[in-house]
């Protein structure tokens, strides 16, 4: 990961809240032999007292689920917008590589596979919270058919991480003078998609960085 002082964010709970913003994560693990397999998945980001949480699930019988199996050791990574930012945009000294701006976070820890009544429960929970708790949808885990749904368990793998170690880089141009950052902030907003995005993070972050 990308280590430097100024791209760290120590407050926990705005780490938290951005796996929590962005579910859509990739697990990361290796077989015996160290091939690396990944995965994307939606997860599950629960917390309990001091101790963080990562639920989801993976096709069985895959390469995936058989490297786990025989090393749970995993790496499960949340990233969000990301951004390209020209040299162009720096009031200092523009004649330097230019660089990307992104958000990352790295959790790691130990694979516990669910049993079939903790599959079922997480599944119940899983399908609601992208539903919006919209106990009515079609989609939600208890209005699926029976059929399907038996189909649907045997075929897939719940796992549970407990988080051993955290870590998070927001490179957010905090290392650039406050006259650059307020230029890539302007540059950056006047774009679309994921461009605009960093921009209005930038916009709202910058008392954190020019306090």
């Amino acid at each position: 990961m990308y280590s430097f002082p100024y791209y760290k964010v120590t407050d926990k709970e705005e780490v938290i809240a951005f796996m929590k913003a962005h579910p859509f994560i990739t697990l990361l693990g290796t077989d015996k032999s160290g091939r690396i397999e990944a995965t994307q998945v939606p997860v599950l980001v629960d917390v309990v007292g001091d101790k963080i949480y990562i639920s989801g699930h993976i096709m069985r019988k895959t390469t995936h689920e058989n490297a786990l199996i025989e090393n749970p050791d995993a790496l499960i990574i949340f990233t969000g917008a990301h951004a390209y930012v020209s040299a162009t945009y720096y009031t200092t000294n523009p004649h330097q590589g230019s660089t990307w701006n992104y958000i990352a976070i790295h959790a790691r820890g130990k694979i516990r596979w669910m049993d079939e009544q903790g599959l079922i429960s997480f599944m119940r929970k899983l399908t609601l919270h992208f539903e919006k708790n919209n106990s009515a949808s079609s989609t939600v885990y208890d209005n699926l058919p029976e059929e399907y749904v038996s189909k649907l368990i045997k075929g897939i793998a719940g796992f549970e991480m407990e988080v051993a170690e955290l870590d998070n880089v927001f490179k957010l141009s905090q290392n650039r003078d406050e006259v650059s950052y307020d230029n890539i902030v302007k540059e950056l907003k006047q774009q679309a998609g994921d461009a605009k995005v960093i921009g209005e993070l930038m916009e709202q972050r910058k008392s954190k960085v020019f306090s």
